[in-house]
């Protein structure tokens, strides 16, 4: 990991930081292609798409019931129980999210309120490649249902015989997807975004995936809502000198193992503290069956950086803006109030990043790249739109028609202020 010691006062600010972006030009550019292709020729642009990047020649997309019966029976009975139990969990949480509509009126008879209702429609991606994402399909339709969005639908890249595996298909079920396609990358938004002959559109998609799938949803956004534009997963562990070595080094190789672009960052106060960490991450990563890629991580996105104290070990999270912030500190809720830029945040040794990932409730979908300074996880909220509601009384006309008026004359809308005067002159 490179290494940088901050001295008394010294700063941290986020140029010190080696972060890759969401996407990249070419990936924008090929992604702006192959939406261009399948919104042009859909279906027959999804298959040839599918038999280039995928290596599956498929006449149907859509997972037939069928196949998901077969899939379901196959499916181990424990990763079952597993799932069931991650979905019971993430449900009971999102259900708190759920808004109501709201209205209330002045003593001068206006009325005004909120009308919120869920979006028809939405599509979940869920990437494959690398390995395979069950909770994902969790994490996105989950609030989607609580929300009450009628239609769910999930699209991931197909397997090379065609077929999906059996958890994501149990996952699907658990928490109320309605269709499932084999249909993965930047085709599969853009079927999503504007419909084929197999797939009819829908209002918003989420879901994290690769550059060209980040390309992609950035592509149509404004056509169709978008969750995020997700880049490489990252992790921020603070540990001072009670943090076990072993257990931070794991939670680090934990992000690290996603993706070669992840980014682990290690915030503590003394520099021997590292080598003591690195040394447990070389025992760890001879038992990984992912080790090339966990080396990778750290050892082109690692950074540690060692602070004064813990004022300066907040400056330098703040400046991250973390997806995921682990607290391994002594008394971590005592850091709490201090933190102001983090997608989750979890607090002390007995709390890995993985119990977010699967089963704690809160939502895994969270902002990266340090976008955590103006955005937070995928919640129920971004699964409803709202109307605002206003009735006016002749009183309550009346008692605002003067600021109507002056307002609309100032900025030259003759017909605006009009509207008022008639009513109230008339």
């Amino acid at each position: 990991m490179r290494r940088i010691t901050l001295q008394p006062g010294e700063s941290f600010d986020e140029s010190l930081l080696n972060r890759t972006g969401a996407f990249n030009a070419d990936a924008l550019v090929a992604a702006t292609n192959i939406v261009e292709d399948v919104r042009t020729r859909g279906d027959a642009a999804l298959r040839e798409l599918t038999a280039k990047f995928d290596g599956v020649e498929l006449e149907e997309f859509r997972v037939s019931d069928e196949a998901i019966d077969a899939a379901l029976a196959a499916l181990d009975p424990k990763l079952s129980e597993a799932l069931e139990h991650a979905a019971a969990q993430i449900r009971e949480y999102h259900e708190r999210q759920l808004e109501r509509g709201w209205t209330y009126t002045r003593e001068n008879g206006a009325l005004v309120g909120c009308k919120v209702e869920p979006i028809g429609a939405v599509g979940i991606y869920v990437p494959g490649g690398r390995a395979l994402y069950p909770s994902s399909v969790l994490m996105n339709a989950i609030p989607a249902s609580v929300a009450g969005v009628e239609r769910i639908v999930c699209t991931t890249p197909p397997t090379k015989d065609g077929t999906l595996d059996p958890s994501l298909v149990k996952a699907c079920k658990l928490c109320g997807v309605t269709e499932i396609y084999a249909v993965g990358g930047a085709q599969a938004i853009a079927a999503l975004a504007y419909g084929t002959e197999s797939i009819a559109p829908v209002s918003k998609i989420t879901g994290p995936g690769n550059a060209y799938v980040a390309a992609a949803k950035k592509v149509v956004s404004g056509d169709v809502g978008i969750d995020m534009i997700a880049g490489p997963s990252e992790v921020c562990v603070v540990a001072d000198e009670s943090a076990d070595p072993s257990l931070v080094s794991i939670d680090l190789m934990a992000q690290a193992e996603h993706d070669p672009l992840a980014s682990c960052y290690l915030v503590c106060f003394d520099e021997g503290y590292i080598d003591a960490v690195e040394a447990a991450v070389a025992e760890h990563i001879q038992q990984s069956p992912r080790a090339d890629i966990t080396r990778a991580s750290l050892d082109n996105q690692g950074l540690a950086v060692v602070v004064a104290n813990r004022d300066a070990a907040l400056e330098v999270v703040n400046a991250i803006a973390p997806e995921h912030l682990e607290l391994h500190v002594a008394f971590a809720e005592s850091l709490l109030d201090g933190v102001r830029n983090a997608g989750a945040i979890f607090l002390g040794e007995w709390t890995p990043e993985a119990v977010g990932d699967y089963v704690a409730g809160p939502n895994h979908t969270l902002p990266t790249g340090g976008t955590a300074r103006f955005s937070g996880p995928l919640s129920v909220e971004q699964f409803v739109k709202k109307s605002s509601i206003i009735r006016y009384s002749q009183e309550a006309l009346r008692d605002d028609a003067w600021a109507i008026t002056r307002i609309a004359d100032r900025e030259g809308l003759w017909a605006h202020a009009q509207s008022v005067r008639l009513r109230i002159e008339g």
